[in-house]
């Protein structure tokens, strides 16, 4: 940090708005610049497998049978969320005790590794079961990385934000995601419109993993030349020793809001996850249209969410997320099953852009305000263990897990609307577990009750 980065008060910070006033606009810009990016290339390693899911299987887990070898690659997929609690609740405690800049330095860095090994491994026809076993190394690698990502650039931007602004600046962590989409979707359909099958699966599916692997450097710049969030700062002003979380202290301090963050996020886990990395497959399989009618959407989705996330955001903190919570998930179980019936019942191009459009408009809807109101819940000393563990508890079994439960159910019952069940079974956990929650009924009372340094 340079001397004009940074105003130094005479005396030490004690409130969070003197600790923020420490830091110059440009640093906070940087702040933001670096979160969101670091962010939205690890959900683009993160995304461009479920794009090529199909071509992965043919190198990685070749069979006889075309349904084994899907089974098998989203099965892997599914692994690098199996883990995604461990590293999130690993990168959380990091994060609570040495500093979110070190810990988002840490993680874009283990992300950045381990999409260089998915994008130079040679396929089974070379190196036979080695293949597949480096694949799902490289999967465990990012799913531990991932783990820690969204807590770690939530705690980053909520902590930078003003007061009254804390939903608006977190947005920007989903806007990372949908940079993310943007960034995969437009490769993807290049990808898929300008090579030949073989040419895909001899070597095209390996350019996005080793543009992925540049996000290398982006953590050695956060490193070096991002400050700490002025929260974090304040709480070690305060003299605070870094406290040493365990599970079980966590559960005993934070139990309500560890419950009511996992009702905030499944619902949007599982339309995310649904609708971006599930649906290519889904378009390919099921309704038997070109891969590259669904990357369009995705991309276009991806190009609205830029906007329509921070508007989510800055629409939560002017009347509440709560409020604005209920009603936009109860709309939207409404609207899934009719969604995905105006899809099946005439499966064209046409009707399944306009039903991504839709799907986009209720998950930003949802999604906007999701970093700031987890971020909020939980006291700042044990902020990233808390929304760590949280949210990758949700993303895992209702997201992460989404591809493959919905492949094997819609291969057991035959019907191509198994995914608008599962989606209005999501949001009726997401209701369930937000309503029966103190953090969820009065969100004021239960926030104002957090740690006195929050």
């Amino acid at each position: 940090m340079t001397h004009s980065d940074t105003v130094m008060p005479a005396a030490a910070a004690t409130s969070a708005v003197p600790a923020i006033a420490r830091l110059s606009p440009r640093m906070v810009r940087r702040a933001i610049f670096a979160s969101v990016l670091g962010s939205g290339l690890e959900w683009f390693d993160f995304l461009i497998y479920g794009y090529f899911a199909k071509i992965i299987a043919q190198v990685f887990f070749p069979g006889g049978d075309s349904f084994i070898s899907i089974v098998l690659t989203l099965a892997t997929f599914a692994l690098g969320f199996l883990v995604r609690p461990l590293g999130g609740i690993l990168l959380g405690i990091y994060a609570d005790r040495f500093g979110r800049q070190r810990a988002l330095a840490l993680l874009i860095m283990m992300m950045a590794a381990s999409t260089l090994l998915m994008g130079l491994t040679p396929g089974y026809a070379r190196i036979g079961i080695a293949a597949p076993l480096l694949v799902v190394l490289a999967r465990l690698l990012q799913g531990l990385s991932v783990g820690g990502q969204f807590a770690t650039a939530s705690a980053m931007l909520v902590e930078y934000a003003p007061p009254g602004k804390k939903m608006f600046y977190g947005s920007f962590n989903m806007s990372s995601q949908a940079f993310a989409l943007l960034l995969s979707s437009s490769i993807g359909y290049a990808l898929t419109t300008r090579l030949s099958h073989g040419q895909l699966v001899a070597w095209g599916w390996r350019l996005p993993f080793l543009l992925g692997a540049l996000a290398g450097p982006l953590g050695f710049y956060i490193r070096h030349r991002v400050a700490e969030s002025p929260e974090f700062e304040q709480l070690r002003d305060h003299g605070h020793a870094p406290p040493r979380v365990s599970i079980q202290q966590f559960f005993r301090d934070n139990s309500d809001a560890a419950i009511c963050a996992m009702g905030v996020i499944i619902v949007g886990a599982a339309t995310n996850y649904v609708w971006h990395s599930y649906l290519p497959l889904y378009v390919e399989r099921q309704l038997h249209l070109p891969l590259a009618s669904a990357l369009l959407g995705s991309f276009v989705s991806g190009l609205l969410n830029l906007f329509l996330f921070p508007l989510s955001g800055k629409l939560a903190d002017r009347f509440g997320p709560y409020r604005l919570f209920y009603p936009i998930v109860i709309a939207w179980i409404l609207c899934a099953y009719p969604l995905f019936w105006f899809v099946v019942s005439a499966p064209t191009v046409t009707h399944l852009f306009i039903a991504q459009m839709i799907a986009t408009v209720f998950l930003a809807a949802m999604s906007g305000p999701h970093p700031g109101m987890l971020a909020t819940l939980f006291p700042v000393r044990s902020r990233s263990t808390g929304v760590a563990l949280s949210y990758n508890v949700a993303v895992t079994l209702f997201g992460g897990l989404a591809p493959l439960t919905i492949t094997w159910l819609t291969h057991l019952t035959g019907s191509s609307l198994t995914p608008a069940f599962y989606l209005i079974f999501a949001g009726l956990v997401s209701l369930t577990l937000v309503f029966f929650t103190r953090s969820g009924r009065f969100p004021v009372a239960a926030n104002t009750a957090l740690h006195p340094l929050d």
